[in-house]
């Protein structure tokens, strides 16, 4: 026997105990913006819609099969009113009264608590609180619920309240089966009996409902939730559209990743990579691409939670029945949780990174020049990930052609067998470096060298430190070991040593120690060379921690660092240069020390470290006078 049959024709109650208070709490408090009362009445009637598809299922019969399942509303300005109509399970007496007289009771919830798990599993509903309803007070001065059951024996009833602590319930004759929901707007609500502005709402939060949604009988949320269907149902040109609308872009996408998991939660995403890098064109840092979906329904844009911030290139949609919600559904409230979803997401993302690289490496190519900035910066900022990460990056070599990249993994296959380490050094192009003094000891004995051409570069690989047991060392560090592969010495080579020997043990020592006086705090200490064969000089970092592109980095973004006294000046005792400084000591010591100042500003230099040029250019003028006297 249905409820209404036994209770009075017009009844007016009062709200549960503190329900008054609560009404206040959720129309003053709860959501932060007051267009979120919609998306909470759409989700209600497409929940009440998924409950009769699978009543319609069980029962023998249902009263207006007919109808088509849908939810329609309409705006109207003049009467200042909104319509939200479904044609779902509807309420009878009863359930009015035990789903809208009580805060946070939620049919949804008590719907799938009489299911067995096997048939929990067949819906897809959205309501979890029981407290959505009552958003439309944040809009509404009086709402009208007119309601009627699936059940053939059933009379409609229409519940009304204008939230002032009681509601009334009368019958309803003569109207369809399911639900309308009758908002009388406040004054300062009138932007909501707006037809244009309620579509605009929809398609930021409901787009994706399962259900068809008409605004004026205009459907809105024409766009398919591609994530929930199965790969195989789905064609390139829908994700391209899909993407389109998604991103808001034009082009087409570079790559997608359509994946779904079972734990810790379940999750469906569809992550597309774009094709160009606004932040690179000029248009500012971008915000988070990826937005965040409870049951087709839209809980975070641009969210900042689901993915770490060096992803935020990545477009596309996550969805989760397993959220955990506040209470409003508009933030996350199990951080580890949260956490553990985030990690899941990522490491799927890298690895579907490293998949491209495998099988499409041109593609991952195009990914990494547009992109590669941002797996560095997650490289430098996040330890989690820095392995996945490592494996990703791709650098130009001593061993590859101009333009073309090799990867850690790559440069790993062809050490030598005495090699432990893996070398790297920076500079603002491929053929300043190989100009340079720094790769002359690893030309020399063939040892391979990774050119760091991008400032981030160094910071990245400093970060990592080792790659597959292997550390990452930097050329530019000071008391470079390189012996263990030189090769023994024939006649000939003895031959060319001796003819480039240029000074002595002693005085090479005794110069080292007159060019620290000269230079003083400026450098560290001053060394003869052991690995430079065609340079003067070259400075070297004692401190492994920061390389002399890194120091560059952080002096040009105003971070404040001790002098460039803390490096240390090699010097080649074979070069003409050197030897000749010695000589020249001994009958011009002015000049001479204006060499030996000279010679580190261009060790300087060729480190792509700044110097004070108007000191360096009155210098060389003095040199230059010097010699055409």
């Amino acid at each position: 026997m249905s409820s209404q049959q036994t209770a009075p024709a017009v009844e007016t109650r009062e709200f549960q105990a503190e329900v008054k208070k609560m009404l206040d709490i959720v129309i003053h408090s709860l959501y932060t913006e007051r267009e979120i009362f919609l998306r909470e009445l759409v989700s209600n009637a497409a929940d009440a819609l998924e409950k009769f598809r699978h009543q319609r299922l069980l029962a023998a019969e249902v009263f207006d099969d007919h109808l088509p399942l849908e939810i329609n509303i309409r705006a109207d300005q003049e009467q200042n009113t909104l319509t939200i109509i479904d044609t779902g399970i509807g309420m009878d007496r009863g359930e009015l009264e035990s789903n809208l007289g009580t805060i946070a009771h939620s049919g949804s919830r008590t719907f799938l608590a009489n299911l067995d798990p096997a048939q929990q599993k067949d819906l897809s509903l959205i309501g979890q609180f029981g407290v959505g309803f009552y958003a439309a007070f944040m809009a509404a001065a009086k709402v009208r619920v007119q309601s009627r059951s699936f059940r053939p024996d059933d009379s409609g009833h229409e519940w009304i309240s204008d939230a002032a602590g009681t509601y009334t319930i009368a019958p309803c004759p003569g109207i369809h089966r399911g639900t309308k929901i009758i908002l009388e707007l406040k004054e300062d609500a009138k932007e909501f009996a707006d037809p244009e502005r309620i579509k605009q709402i929809i398609r930021r939060y409901s787009s994706f409902v399962s259900f068809p949604i008409k605004v004026e009988d205009e459907a809105v949320n024409t766009v398919q939730a591609l994530w929930a269907k199965g790969k195989s149902e789905i064609k390139d040109e829908e994700y391209n559209e899909f993407y389109k609308y998604i991103a808001n872009a034009f082009d087409e996408p570079l790559a997608r990743l359509h994946f779904s998991a079972d734990a810790p939660l379940a999750v469906k995403a569809l992550l597309f990579i774009p094709t160009d890098n606004i932040e690179r064109l000029g248009f500012g840092r971008m915000d988070p691409g990826v937005n965040l979906y409870c049951q087709r329904v839209l809980i975070e844009q641009h969210s900042k939670n689901i993915l770490p911030e060096w992803l935020r290139f990545v477009k596309g949609v996550i969805d989760s029945e397993d959220l955990p919600l506040n209470i409003s559904r508009q933030a996350l409230q199990d951080s580890a949780l949260v956490a553990k979803i985030n990690r899941v997401i990522s490491k799927r993302l890298l690895k579907f990174f490293a998949e491209l690289a495998k099988d499409q490496p041109e593609t991952y190519e195009k990914l990494w020049q547009t992109f590669g900035s941002f797996l560095k910066e997650g490289a430098i900022s996040d330890f989690n990930y820095r392995p996945e990460l490592a494996g990703l990056l791709r650098f130009e070599s001593s061993k590859t052609e101009a333009g073309k990249l090799t990867s850690l993994e790559e440069y790993c296959r062809r050490l030598a067998p005495e090699q432990k380490d893996i070398y790297y050094i920076s500079g603002p192009n491929r053929e300043a470096i190989e100009n340079g003094p720094y790769i002359e000891a690893f030309r020399q004995r063939g040892i391979e060298v990774l050119y760091t051409l991008d400032p981030m570069d160094d910071f990245a690989l400093s970060h990592i430190g080792e790659f597959k047991e292997h550390q990452l060392v930097s050329a530019d560090l000071a008391d470079l070991d390189l012996s263990a592969f030189d090769q023994p010495e024939t006649e000939q080579d003895q031959g060319e040593q001796e003819e480039k020997a240029g000074l002595n043990p002693e005085k090479a020592a005794a110069l080292g120690q007159w060019f620290k006086e000269v230079l003083g705090d400026k450098v560290k200490e001053v060394k003869e060379s052991k690995r430079l064969t065609d340079s003067p000089a070259m400075v070297v970092n004692p401190d492994g921690f920061m390389t002399s592109s890194m120091e560059r980095v952080m002096r040009a973004s105003g971070q404040k660092l001790p002098p460039f006294g803390g490096k240390n000046l090699e010097i080649n005792p074979g070069h003409p240069l050197i030897a000749g400084l010695e000589e020249l000591r001994g009958r011009d010591e002015t000049l001479a020390r204006q060499v030996a100042e000279q010679i580190l500003d261009n060790a300087l230099i060729q480190a792509g470290l700044m110097v004070e040029p108007r000191s360096m250019v009155n210098r060389n003028y003095q040199i230059l006078s010097r010699l055409v006297k």
